[in-house]
């Protein structure tokens, strides 16, 4: 049994359109850099990441941007705002690598999920490649597709 028995994903905050509207390639994880209010709000589940995109800065930082932690509700006066920035801990040759693919074009750095892992809140992030209208159709008839087969099966 492991001593940590928060290794979960934080009450399923996920980013729906992520696999709807890019297509994945390679993901990294990442640590983040919060707030104490921020932890204990991501840990209630309070949180979005549908609309958020991570950004390479200027000075070689990967920041997240327009994830919404909503705010604590025991907080003080001193809660966080809930769009803040929040940067990426990530080593310097996974940064090189997203900020090589970005610059190359077409490439963008998209987020999947925040959990904990070992007490530590981290977040899953993955190089998509925007896909186009006929590429999303070509996905929902191989779906619909694999659905019939599967049907099929289950009636044999």
């Amino acid at each position: 049994m492991s001593k940590h028995k928060d290794n979960k994903l934080v009450a399923e905050v996920r980013n729906p359109k992520a696999s709807r509207d890019y297509d994945l390639r390679k993901r990294f994880e990442a640590g983040l850099v919060l707030k104490g209010t921020e932890v204990k709000s991501l840990r209630e589940g309070r949180a979005n990441i549908a609309d958020s995109f991570v950004r390479i800065d200027y000075d070689n930082r990967p920041t997240l941007y327009h994830a919404h932690i909503a705010e604590y509700g025991l907080g003080n006066t001193s809660n966080h705002n809930p769009y803040r920035p929040r940067h990426l801990l990530l080593h310097a040759k996974e940064v090189r690598e997203l900020r090589e693919a970005v610059q190359a074009g077409g490439m963008s750095i998209v987020p999947l999920k925040i959990y904990f892992f070992h007490g530590l809140a981290k977040i899953t992030i993955a190089l998509g490649k925007g896909k186009k209208l006929y590429d999303k159709r070509a996905d929902i008839k191989k779906r619909e597709a694999k659905r019939e087969i599967d049907r099929a099966l289950r009636r044999r």
